[in-house]
């Protein structure tokens, strides 16, 4: 992981998708070849401007923040930055997506795992913790900023929101049937725990460095159990 912001995912455009497929001659190597590790390197820079992007969203918001201001943090002329990124759209974009993916693989593993819905909240409540620890600043965007998506980005988000909130849903209410969690509202619950575990990221940076473990104990007992 090269930044604390995001995880890129870059896949080999048409045309270098034919050339590798070609690989039995040194040219189509060699043009391979190059093309990675021109990749990398973009790659390499690019993450670095989402991550200095992503604390000046953090600190200021997404629609006070400019492509100049985002250029000049980095110590690069403005019109440096469009040679690895296209807009400030597309650093919002990587910044919400990537995360709201993250969540959305871990719910997808915990939805088919041979536990209890006990068991599978207390999972959900850690993966919220583990994410908030590792991305604070790209959580700030997806909180804050994830209405200034567009297009297929912004339905693609709500999707998966949709989709989370619906899973977590569907296990409260399954615990609730098996009488392992109290009878109150699914609703309640859902934002109670929600609520909470997505401003977490507030609370743990001016808190300062916690341990994980004892974050992820102390938490999931107070959010399942209550502190009486």
């Amino acid at each position: 992981m090269a930044t604390s912001g995001s995880r890129l995912r870059y896949s080999l455009p048409d045309s270098h998708r034919e050339s590798s497929n070609k690989t039995s001659t040194p040219n189509a190597k060699l043009t391979l070849i190059r093309y990675l590790s021109n990749s990398m390197k973009t790659v390499t820079r690019k993450e670095e401007i989402i991550n200095v992007a992503s604390q000046l969203f953090k600190e200021k918001g997404y629609s006070a923040v400019s492509m100049r201001d985002i250029a000049q943090e980095m110590g690069m002329k403005a019109a440096s930055l469009y040679n690895h990124i296209e807009s400030k759209q597309e650093i919002l974009s990587v910044l919400v997506l990537e995360l709201a993916r993250m969540f959305t693989s871990g719910m997808e593993e915990v939805l088919p795992a041979r536990l209890s819905p006990l068991q599978k909240i207390e999972k959900i409540i850690q993966l919220h913790i583990e994410i908030t620890v590792n991305y604070s600043e790209a959580l700030a965007a997806l909180n804050n900023d994830w209405m200034h998506l567009e297009g297929d980005d912004l339905d693609q988000f709500v999707q998966m929101r949709e989709d989370y909130e619906e899973n977590f849903r569907s296990i409260i209410k399954e615990g609730m049937e098996l009488g392992q969690l109290r009878p109150h509202h699914p609703e309640v619950i859902l934002f109670s725990i929600l609520s909470t575990l997505r401003t977490l990221y507030l609370w743990y940076q001016k808190r300062g460095k916690l341990d994980v473990n004892v974050l992820k104990k102390d938490m999931t007992s107070v959010l399942l159990r209550g502190i009486v």
